[in-house]
C-alpha cells in the first residue's frame, strides 16, 4: 500500500513540474530578445504566392546562376495581404544561398516601404517552408507520444525548453554583452537539470545523473578551455561568426563562445550516459538491496564503460560529419595529411572531439561515485 501511495506521489509531482516548465516555458516563448527588427525598420515580412517569373535577366554559368529573377507575386499575409506586385530574386551565384522559383510556388518576401507605408520593393527571401515545417514536427510528437506516451510528452517539453534557453536566454545575453563561455555553461546546467529531472522524476536516480553530469560538463568546459588557448584555436572558426563583428558586436569574445560551443556540444552526450549510468545502478539496488557500496559502483562504471565506446564514436561522427565537405575539398586537391591536421578548421574539430570524449569518460566513474553514495543505506544493527 505504501508503494502504491509512494508511486502516485512521485506521478502527481512529475506531473506538476511537467506543468510549471510548461508555463516557465510559455513565458519564454513571449519574452522578446531586444533584438526585433533591428535592420528592416521600413520593412515587414510577408507570405506569397508566386503568379510568374521573368529568367530574361538570369545569366547561366555552369552550375551557378547571376544576376537576378523577376517575380510576378500575390501577397498572402501581413498589412498589404492581395496586393499583386513585382518582386527581385537577387542571385549571387552560390549553390548555398541562391534559390529559383516557378510559378505556383508559395514564397516568404520582404515587403519594403517608404515613408507612407507605401511599397515600394519586394525582396524574395525564401522559399515558404513554415507549413512544412510544422506538419514534421506534429509527426513527430504524435510518433514520439505514441511510443513512449508521458515519458514522451516530457521529452518534447524538454526539447522545447532547451531549445528556448539558448534562443530567448543564451544568445540574447552573450549578444549584449555577458562572456559567450559563461553563460553558455550556465545554460548547459540549467538544461542539464531540467532536462534529467524530467525524464528520473524528483528522484535519487535522477539526482545522481545530475551530479555526475554537472560535475563532467565543468569538467569539459575547463579542457576545452585549456586545450583552445593550447591549440591557438580562434573562435572565428565557428560558421558565420565573422558576421557578428561586421554587424557590429566587435566586442564578442568569439574564443569564448567556440569554448561555450564545445561544452554545449557535449552536453547531451554526457546527459544522456550520466541517466543511464544512474538508472542502471537504481536497477541493481532494488534487484539486490543488500549490495555493498563498492560493488554497486562497480556495476555503474561497467554499464558506463559499455556506453562511452558507442557515445564517443557518436561524437565523433557528429563532428566529422558536419566538417565532411571540407575534408572531401582536401583530398580533391590533393592537400598533404599533415596541412589537413594542422589547419585551423580541422584541429578546432579535434578540440571538440576529443574535449567532448573527455567529458563522456569522466561522467561515469562521476555518476557511479554519486549513486553509490546515494543508493547506498547503512543497515540497522539487529537487536
Amino acid at each position: 500500500m505504501d508503494k502504491t501511495n509512494n508511486t502516485l506521489l512521485r506521478k502527481k509531482g512529475e506531473i506538476v513540474f511537467a506543468a510549471v516548465l510548461v508555463v516557465f516555458s510559455l513565458f519564454l516563448i513571449f519574452i522578446p530578445t531586444g533584438f526585433q527588427r533591428a535592420i528592416y525598420v521600413n520593412a515587414e515580412g510577408a507570405k506569397a504566392r508566386v503568379i510568374a517569373t521573368d529568367d530574361s535577366t538570369v545569366i547561366q554559368t555552369g552550375l551557378f546562376r547571376q544576376g537576378d529573377q523577376r517575380c510576378t507575386v500575390e501577397i498572402l499575409s501581413g498589412s498589404h495581404e492581395g496586393l499583386v506586385m513585382d518582386g527581385v530574386n537577387m542571385l549571387s551565384g552560390s549553390l548555398a544561398s541562391d534559390k529559383m522559383f516557378q510559378a505556383g510556388d508559395v514564397a516568404w518576401v520582404l515587403v519594403e516601404r517608404d515613408m507612407d507605408n507605401n511599397p515600394i520593393f519586394i525582396n524574395m527571401i525564401d522559399h515558404y517552408r513554415l507549413g512544412k515545417e510544422i506538419v514534421a514536427a506534429v509527426l513527430f510528437s504524435a510518433l514520439i507520444i505514441a511510443f513512449a506516451r508521458f515519458s514522451g510528452v516530457r521529452i518534447l517539453i524538454s526539447f522545447a525548453f532547451a531549445f528556448l534557453c539558448i534562443w530567448k536566454l543564451l544568445v540574447p545575453c552573450a549578444l549584449n554583452g555577458i562572456n559567450p563561455m559563461f553563460i553558455s555553461i550556465a545554460s548547459l546546467m540549467l538544461i542539464t537539470i531540467v532536462t534529467l529531472l524530467l525524464v528520473g522524476g524528483v528522484s535519487r536516480t535522477s539526482l545522481a545523473a545530475i551530479i555526475g553530469a554537472i560535475s563532467a560538463s565543468l569538467v569539459t568546459a575547463l579542457v576545452g578551455y585549456v586545450m583552445t588557448h593550447w591549440f591557438m584555436i580562434h573562435g572565428s572558426v565557428l560558421e558565420q561568426s565573422e558576421s557578428l563583428l561586421y554587424s557590429g558586436f566587435v566586442d564578442l569574445d568569439l574564443t569564448s563562445l567556440f569554448i561555450g560551443v564545445v561544452a554545449l556540444s557535449a552536453g547531451g552526450a554526457i546527459m544522456d550516459l550520466s541517466i543511464d549510468v544512474s538508472v542502471a545502478m537504481q536497477e541493481v539496488k532494488e534487484h539486490a538491496p543488500d549490495i555493498e557500496r563498492k560493488e554497486l559502483i562497480k556495476s555503474g562504471l561497467a554499464v558506463g564503460r559499455a556506453g562511452v565506446g558507442t557515445q564517443t564514436t557518436t561524437l565523433l561522427l557528429a563532428y566529422m560529419g558536419s566538417w565532411l565537405s571540407v575534408m572531401m575539398v582536401y583530398m580533391a586537391q590533393g592537400t598533404p595529411v599533415l596541412n589537413i591536421l594542422t589547419s585551423k578548421m580541422i584541429a578546432s574539430e579535434i578540440v571538440q572531439t576529443l574535449t567532448g570524449c573527455t567529458g563522456l569518460i569522466l561522467v561515469t566513474p562521476l555518476t557511479a561515485i554519486a549513486g553509490g553514495f546515494l543508493y547506498s543505506r547503512k543497515k540497522k544493527a539487529a537487536e
